[in-house]
């Protein structure tokens, strides 16, 4: 017919194919195709061929007697003048994606070629389905996506955690476990060894210290690798004049071990301001939200996590609320939470929500503890936010939750007789979209899947007002 490349067509197509039965021939052409149509000189489909049950559900097969430029979308009408141009031509067929209208709203995207097949003009245009193309690439995106968040927060953590590394007062130096050599140290700890960061970094550490103290922080060290932790001890730095208060701890970044070595000058440092000032300090610096309140829930103090998730400037706009203005659902959360924190004395993992002041709403987390004892009995807060936390399962339709909580309220308006058949309701709505969710919104699957006739899931599409149904459907 034409001329074309070596290895696109079959070298001798007469002689081995022979006299090739149209029958055949259109079953060859059905059984390599998803879709294959078989057009006139005038772009008018005299027949079709569909490879899917899917196709058959939004309507293709009724084709039949349509210009072909009238099945496609609006954007897609050139490539198809194009194609039968060109085959009018019997230039050699290209591929070309076209977008066929879909009965859900979404267009189904196809892949053409149209070859001349007879000099009465008579094309035949096969197809390729490119859904599963279409959301493997949306898969591919959304991963991206979700890969290019986590390393946005990492560089975010990052950020936030060298800033407090480099602001912090107390000396800290980070030291390769294996190699004992300092990787980094914060200008609180090149003022207290009276050397630049840039001299610091390298540096064998134990050479900071005098011969005798080089022995105990060593040994202190080699304890700290063996269980985790230590006491502090007291050193000498080589300068023989100043003596430190030296703690250690152990932690692994890029598959190696590496010492937190913190350091102080001994004559500050008193045992009952020490550990009152680093526990403040701990606080403070917490990444989750951490909050003490009087038995009133009347917040004491908050650390900057909390003012943070509750979309605060400052602890003063908190200090003296109650509790309940952030917390769950006024009047509901709060007060079971309590009730438990009296009953046993604390509480972990108790699943709520915090309000912002601006309208956010975060999933959050709270342990809680009762302090009933002393001079100024309180409640003590830890919230985490675990909105971001990503979970292997498939998520839950979102109508879960708003149908849930409505129906609890519905507790003391309604007879149980009726709560049980709006849970009735709610569970069969969940089900059918969870069947259609895993069949790819296919009825037919779907309906098998559940057991149910076609026209009892179309029935029930109807009622839940899920899905565009329209008349043909009852079919």
């Amino acid at each position: 017919m034409f001329a074309r490349e070596a290895g696109n067509v079959f070298r001798a197509p007469k002689r081995t194919l022979g006299d090739l039965d149209a029958e055949i021939a259109a079953e060859l052409i059905a059984a390599t195709a998803d879709i294959a149509l078989i057009i006139d000189a005038k772009g008018v489909i005299r027949d079709v061929s569909l490879g899917s049950d899917e196709f058959l559900e939004e309507g293709f097969d009724a084709w039949v007697g349509k210009p072909w430029i009238e099945t496609v979308t609006a954007e897609s009408r050139p490539k198809i003048e194009e194609m039968l141009r060109d085959s009018a031509n019997k230039a050699p067929p290209r591929w070309r994606q076209v977008n066929h209208p879909s009965k859900n709203g979404s267009d189904v995207p196809v892949r053409y070629s149209a070859l001349r097949v007879s000099d009465s003009g008579r094309v035949v245009a096969v197809g390729r389905d490119l859904r599963p193309v279409a959301a493997l690439q949306q898969r591919l995106v959304d991963a991206q996506q979700s890969m290019e968040r986590e390393y946005a927060r990492l560089r975010h953590a990052e950020t936030r955690y060298r800033l407090l590394f480099q602001i912090a007062s107390q000396p800290v130096l980070i030291v390769d476990a294996n190699s004992m050599k300092v990787v980094e140290a914060n200008p609180a700890a090149s003022q207290l060894l009276n050397k630049p960061v840039k001299r610091l970094s390298g540096r064998a550490f134990l050479d900071l210290f005098d011969a005798e103290s080089e022995k105990a922080v060593q040994a202190h060290l080699a304890q700290v690798r063996a269980t985790g932790r230590a006491d502090e001890i007291t050193a000498n730095l080589k300068d023989g004049q100043t003596e430190t208060m030296v703690g250690a701890s152990l932690f692994r970044q890029e598959n190696a071990s590496h010492f937190l070595i913190r350091m102080s000058p001994a004559e500050a440092d008193t045992a009952g301001s020490k550990v009152g000032s680093k526990l403040f300090s701990v606080v403070t610096n917490l990444p989750d939200g951490f909050v003490v309140t009087d038995l009133d829930r009347r917040i004491l103090t908050a650390n900057s996590a909390f003012l943070d998730l509750a979309e605060l400037a400052s602890e003063e706009q908190a200090r003296g609320e109650s509790l309940d203005r952030w917390i769950g659902r006024p009047g509901v959360d709060l007060d079971t939470l309590i009730a438990n924190i009296r009953e046993h004395g604390f509480v972990r993992h108790f699943s709520t929500i915090l309000r912002g002041e601006y309208g956010a709403n975060e999933e959050v987390e709270i342990s809680a503890v009762s302090v009933p004892t002393g001079e100024y009995p309180c409640y003590g807060f830890t919230i985490r936010n675990v909105g971001m936390r990503k979970q292997a399962e498939t998520p839950r339709p979102r109508e879960l939750p708003r149908s849930v909580e409505q129906l609890t309220q519905l507790v003391g308006r309604v007879t149980l007789k009726e709560l049980v058949r709006e849970t009735t309701d709610v569970i069969e709505r969940l089900c059918i979209e969870a069947a259609l969710e895993l069949t790819g919104d296919n009825r037919a699957s779907a309906a098998e899947m559940l057991g149910l006739s076609r026209q009892s899931l179309y029935s029930k599409l109807r009622r839940f007002g899920l899905g565009d149904l329209d008349s043909d459907d009852d079919r």
